[in-house]
């Protein structure tokens, strides 16, 4: 997968395509070096997918949770992703740049999270490689020269 963000105006496009092409895949690694833009695209991602919290980074508490709303994406139509119509379904965003020691990740219960069948949305997963499941799909993103960001996937 590899998608452009032209501007922050496009960013909304931008997630619809990432949803469409997400599949069943459910645990994220984001990718991308501090200002790349990552909380920026979860949050675009979330909004597209109908959550209609606050949506923040999860810095300081390592974790948010957030719930999509039965009828997501008023903005487009959600055609090729499952998660366009499963209605309520659970979201966890996760930022590990804090994160000391691995340690606090297994205290956290991050299995929990994971395996859950739940959407999530890993920040600085760097941190925590050796624990990410074998099926996650890592994301990067990359800013480029003119502004424009690139959002690929291994």
């Amino acid at each position: 997968m590899e998608i452009k963000i032209q501007d922050i105006e496009h960013i909304r496009e931008a997630a619809r395509e990432f949803i469409n092409q997400i599949g069943d895949h459910r645990v994220f690694a984001f990718y991308g070096k501090m200002g790349a833009g990552k909380t920026t695209f979860v949050k675009a991602i979330c909004e597209e997918l109908g959550v209609e919290d606050v949506i923040t980074s999860p810095t300081f508490a390592i974790i948010n949770e957030y719930t999509t709303s039965p009828n997501p994406s008023q903005g487009g139509e959600l055609s090729s992703s499952p998660w366009g119509r499963l209605g309520e379904v659970p979201i966890y965003h996760f930022d590990f740049y804090r994160i000391k020691k691995l340690e606090e990740v297994y205290d956290m219960g991050y299995e929990d999270y994971f395996y859950s069948g739940a959407l999530c949305f890993i920040e600085w997963p760097e941190l925590i490689e050796e624990v990410l499941p074998d099926d996650a799909v890592r994301v990067h993103i990359e800013e480029q020269p003119d502004g424009s960001r690139r959002v690929f996937t291994e």
